[in-house]
């Protein structure tokens, strides 16, 4: 079953790190963001509830030895923004 889920960018914080990184690892930040639009149930392992937070979530994106995380939270039920990034 697939979800509608929107993402986007607050501000360029997030877009300034992506447009430096690596075609394989933008891609695969595309790949886990689709993974976040369309699957009702996401799993943890791509994206996490942030303890001790209330309402802040953690994209996480493993390309070979490297772990890349997106801070993000919800508005308004299926948006989805993307805040801070960093590898």
């Amino acid at each position: 079953m697939t979800y509608n889920r929107q993402v986007i960018a607050y501000k360029n914080y997030f877009l300034d790190f992506y447009e430096e990184l690596p075609d394989n690892v933008q891609a695969k930040i595309e790949w886990t963001l689709n993974l976040i639009r369309v699957m009702r149930q996401i799993p943890e392992k791509y994206f996490k509830h942030t303890e001790g937070t209330k309402e802040l979530y953690e994209i996480r994106v493993e390309v070979g030895s490297n772990i890349y995380r997106v801070f993000s939270f919800f508005d308004e039920g299926n948006l989805v923004v993307l805040g801070n990034a960093f590898q």
